[in-house]
């Protein structure tokens, strides 16, 4: 063991709780023999956590337990000592009101969790959407030796015949039930054959599109992202994965060092080319600001060049599966390998090098530059006198035509009244007009639910509209689809402007000039601003009461304020 500890030139942090003398030695080291651990595996090898966000309540990552068993084969193997801890599991589709809601406490559980605790290095155990964000938000204010483990998306789904997919056949399931295309029985008997597996959203949705930007930052090993959950390689990749950390610590190869400027430039890139989800625009910006980075809104227009290459739906037509086949992460950066900055990643070589090695095995689903799905089809963020502070919409998951739209407003003050008045078969709106639903920001929901892409209204289904432009302060799910404006910032909770719209007042947005404007003088803003009352709310207690007086706004991320930056991972104080 003293050549391991001569190779990393410094004295390991978990040696504080299990190297020293005296009571509090005898203490730490006593109370884990309790587990069967004999003395010889407290001899100063590095010790790693493994922080699991498992849960029977997320089948999303009821796969992490059987990972959990390959990662400590693996850390066993390269001579370290595994201990496993438990945190929060967020899964998107159980909790209420949104999993959202509670990103940032599970990113102050795991955050704390590393730091209270005598570990070197940690493994995350990553899955639906929101587990990923937050351990990484948590794991980077600690800043120790970090790589993660993604669950992995569930099997393709099948349904008499045909493949279908998590989370997007839903929407348009629900939507021919609306019409009276597809019969109540039918959208019942899809249930089981969209969910063959347990893992993630089987579409490019936000889980996949946040475990593919984790391998594109260099915190996971290639193929982190594609892999099914049950496929035999990727039990492989989390023995690898537990090998690797244990090389990490002994190399003192932090978050810190991996997680740079110019990774998080390589995911607003990668996120283009996939197609990927708006909700990494929050995670991102959110992340960035736990490890130090200064990541901007504008910044994603850093992407809205790039073609979109990944062929998956919502935005394609293929699935997880066959990306998987296809060459997975590493095939798509080698489309894009001329625009890559050079960043490190957890294996100690650049994200270029793991691009140089990357092969598409089929060209449809991942394609060339020169053959994309779309020309131009990276998110752009939109400003205007609407959205001072940023709004954002995906081109790719859009219809064109809508991309550029000019009509008048039918404004939802709350999503409860949305979901009364939706079906009205009075309603009066066409398909050009612009549906707006306010009081569905951070603050406002709380959580800012995925309810932005609204339903069409059940008459115009029934005419056969698909699309119409939506305008919120919400997110959407990342398995959605259609020409929706999202994130609108500041919320209307708040008093942002969006709180001013009133049905009838025509809105205009161009999604390739980046601008979102309501069409009302501003002496009449001025007007409606000072009559403005904000809406009441329930008095919150608890983590809800927390987030609400905390939370910023999803321009930068929605953390809590008083959690932005990293605080190292010393231990404040400590008595026996």
């Amino acid at each position: 063991m003293e050549a391991h500890v001569v190779e990393r030139k410094q004295r390991l942090r978990s040696q504080d709780w299990f190297g020293s003398g005296g009571k509090d030695g005898f203490i730490h080291r006593s109370s884990m023999k309790m587990q069967g651990l004999p003395d010889h595996v407290f001899d100063g090898r590095p010790v790693i956590g493994i922080c699991n966000t498992w849960s029977e309540f997320n089948p999303c990552n009821a796969g992490l337990k059987g990972l959990a068993e390959a990662v400590k084969r693996g850390i066993w193997e390269a001579g370290g000592l595994p201990l496993e801890f438990p945190v929060g599991s967020l899964g998107e589709d159980q909790m209420r009101p949104t999993a959202m809601l509670f990103r940032n406490l599970l990113a102050m559980q795991v955050e704390e969790s590393i730091r209270a605790h005598g570990m070197d290095g940690v493994v995350l155990l990553a899955g639906c959407d929101k587990t990923t964000p937050a351990q990484l938000m948590g794991a980077a204010s600690v800043d120790l030796p970090t790589i993660m483990v993604s669950a992995g998306p569930a099997l393709s789904g099948n349904f008499r015949g045909r493949t279908i997919a998590s989370g997007t056949d839903v929407w348009k399931f629900s939507e021919e039930v609306r019409a009276g295309t597809m019969s109540m029985k039918d959208f019942v008997a899809a249930e089981s054959g969209m969910s063959r597996s347990v893992g993630v959203c089987n579409t490019m949705g936000t889980a996949s599109t946040m475990a593919s930007l984790v391998e594109v930052m260099g915190v996971a090993l290639p193929m982190n992202s594609a892999y099914p959950a049950v496929d035999a390689r990727r039990f492989a990749l989390a023995h690898l994965t537990g090998n690797r950390i244990v090389a990490m610590v002994r190399e003192d190869l932090r978050l810190s060092k991996i997680l740079t400027r110019a990774s998080f430039e390589n995911a607003i890139l990668a996120n283009a080319a996939l197609g990927g989800s708006t909700n990494a625009i929050v995670h991102l910006l959110a992340i960035a600001g736990r490890i130090g980075v200064n990541l901007k809104l504008d910044d994603f227009n850093l992407g809205s060049e790039v073609p979109l290459l990944v062929n998956c739906l919502p935005s394609g037509k293929h699935l997880m599966e066959e990306f998987c086949n296809a060459g997975g992460v590493p095939a798509v950066l080698a489309q894009i390998k001329g625009l890559l900055r050079d960043a490190l990643t957890v294996e100690g070589r650049s994200v270029v090098e793991v691009a140089a090695e990357g092969e598409c095995f089929n060209d449809d689903v991942i394609r060339a530059l020169d053959n994309p799905v779309r020309p131009k089809a990276g998110i752009r963020v939109l400003r205007g006198n609407i959205a001072p502070d940023g709004a954002v919409i995906k081109p790719s998951a859009a219809t064109e035509s809508l991309l550029v739209h000019e009509g008048e407003a039918y404004v939802f003050s709350s999503v409860e009244e949305m979901k009364t008045k939706i079906d009205d078969p009075d309603l009066p709106v066409t398909a050009d007009t612009v549906l707006v639903l306010q009081g569905c920001g951070p603050r406002g929901y709380p959580g800012m639910a995925e309810v932005g892409n609204m339903p069409i209204p059940a008459r115009l289904v029934r005419e056969g509209v698909r699309d119409m432009l939506r305008i919120s302060d919400a997110r959407m799910s990342g398995t959605a689809f259609g020409a929706v404006v999202l994130h609108v910032s500041p919320e209307t909770s708040v008093g942002g402007p969006l709180a001013l719209v009133k049905t009838g007042d025509r809105i205009r947005m161009n999604a390739y000039e980046g601008t979102l404007e309501l069409l009302v003088s501003q002496d009449e803003l001025e007007k409606r601003a000072k009559a403005w009352v904000q809406p009441r709310t329930v008095t919150p207690r608890g983590f809800v009461k927390l987030y609400q007086d905390h939370v910023m706004q999803a321009h930068t991320g929605a953390d809590l304020d008083f959690l932005v930056g990293a605080s190292g991972d010393a231990v404040v104080r400590e008595a026996h």
